[in-house]
């Protein structure tokens, strides 16, 4: 009878245990794998959702952030001028301020910060992502960051202006891809360097020293007096040798 009912319990304690060891596999998500994955792969950028508010021009706009309106202009693009008191709208001016409404008006976008958080007239230094990156790659910067956009459809050149210089690289490249299909302001007969004072040798902000990237990829930067300086169309502007080492050119060697 002890016998009996010794084996009556550890019969039972199996099924108890082999009950609960099903009813933990029942708790595991069929796809929590596939999202941890997912979740390891996203972007590890500090953005910030804003709402946009007001298109300026092609390169400006307002937001609203925390409960503030902020002009924000956008990092390493400049767009021909329609707004700047005292000066005449420029060539292609109108498409870029008209692109820049048609894609970003009253938009919810993701704001994200370089090096340098405001320029020189108080603006909040940006680039705007449409969409949350999922991991920065080639074609995550092609396919959503609003920056690029205007490079690559030609409603902007290249503005390179150090500390902020994150995405320089890709922003050259963007700009030679434009340049070389003809698109948009590059498109215009007579145009090379839009914007460029030909007569003082100056960058759209007043800089002097010019940034090129010559066919073997080497970042180059030219003074003004030096040997080829004349005849380089720069593909970056600078205020000082220093802004032009920052952003990873080297000087010319004559």
């Amino acid at each position: 009878m002890v016998r009996f009912t010794l084996s009556l319990v550890i019969f039972s304690l199996a099924i108890l245990l082999s009950g609960c060891s099903i009813t933990k596999g029942q708790d595991i998500p069929p796809n929590q794998n596939q999202n941890t994955s997912q979740s390891e792969t996203k972007s590890n950028l500090s953005l910030t959702q804003v709402k946009i508010t007001k298109i300026v021009d092609g390169d400006t706009l307002d937001v609203i952030l925390k409960g503030t309106t902020e002009r924000v202009r956008l990092i390493g693009v400049d767009t021909p001028e329609t707004v700047k008191p005292n000066h005449p709208v420029e060539p292609y001016g109108r498409e870029a301020s008209n692109f820049t409404k048609k894609e970003l008006s009253d938009k919810t976008v993701f704001l994200e910060l370089d090096a340098g958080e405001r320029d020189r007239y108080g603006r909040l230094l940006a680039y705007i992502w449409l969409e949350e990156p999922i991991e920065i790659t080639d074609g995550e910067i092609r396919k959503k960051l609003f920056n690029a956009h205007l490079l690559l459809n030609g409603y902007a050149q290249l503005l390179t202006i150090p500390p902020n210089v994150k995405y320089v690289d890709q922003f050259t490249l963007y700009q030679r891809e434009a340049r070389e299909a003809k698109r948009g302001l590059w498109g215009l007969s007579g145009q090379q360097e839009p914007q460029q004072n030909k007569e003082t040798e100056t960058g759209p902000k007043g800089e002097t020293i010019k940034g090129n990237i010559n066919s073997k990829g080497e970042k180059i930067y030219h003074v003004p007096g030096g040997q080829y300086y004349e005849q380089t169309n720069p593909e970056a502007w600078f205020f000082s040798e220093e802004e032009a080492q920052t952003a990873g050119f080297r000087a010319s060697k004559k």
